[in-house]
């Protein structure tokens, strides 16, 4: 029987949603390996909307992290809302601003913020249930959020005020290579810094991989 992972977006494009690169090596990797796998991205609104050719806050405009998720998942994406931790055997969250943005508030509240309830309420569980969890790039300050109080150890490579921030919640930090990852066995939760340290995609593919492939061995080590 395939494994089935599901994989969390959280919009479309680094600035305002899902890093692209990153989502699009993980279901490689995870397509490769043969596993079954879906994409899941909550029904909310996005925080705002930045034109990717300037880098600048498009006004006027709103956007769905749902339906902007679609464009990566080619139309194949279902709503947090929808599924229990249980329906799946392994839970990858890619990076992106999104991630900061749309499902936490990180990117505009620092050390002090939170991160939304549906996805706090899904790596809680997950993790209840041990279930595997890969973050990468910025994503492991949802699990520094959501798993602090259970000394999670997480990396986001080395920057010193993110480490901090997911100190303040509780978690430990590692810092870590770019092609390299870090794994909680306690824990089940694998990170790796992705384009937080990554100059090119080839760099990013290496943790990406190894990410996936650590994750994928926690599944069968169940």
């Amino acid at each position: 029987m395939k494994i089935k992972v599901a994989v969390i977006l959280s919009g479309c494009g680094y600035l305002d949603g899902s890093e692209i690169n990153e989502s699009v090596l993980t279901l490689l990797a995870l397509d490769k390996s043969g596993a079954d796998v879906q994409c899941l991205a909550p029904n909310i609104a996005q925080k705002h909307v930045i034109d990717h050719s300037s880098g600048g806050i498009t006004e006027d405009e709103d956007r769905n992290v749902l339906t902007e998720a679609a464009r990566i998942a080619r139309g194949a994406v279902r709503s947090l809302d929808e599924i229990r931790a249980t329906d799946f055997d392994a839970f990858i969250y890619v990076g992106g601003y999104g991630a900061a943005k749309n499902l936490s508030s990180f990117a505009f509240d620092g050390p002090d913020y939170d991160i939304d309830p549906a996805v706090k309420d899904l790596i809680q569980a997950a993790h209840a249930k041990g279930i595997p969890q890969g973050f990468m790039c910025i994503a492991p300050v949802l699990a520094a959020h959501a798993l602090g109080k259970q000394k999670v150890l997480l990396t986001i490579g080395n920057d010193a005020d993110i480490a901090a921030a997911l100190k303040a919640k509780g978690a430990q930090h590692q810092e870590c290579p770019v092609d390299t990852i870090i794994v909680d066995q306690g824990n089940r939760v694998v990170s790796t810094p992705a384009y937080l340290l990554a100059q090119s995609i080839t760099e990013a593919e290496a943790g990406i991989n190894r990410l996936v492939a650590a994750v994928l061995q926690l599944v069968s080590q169940k």
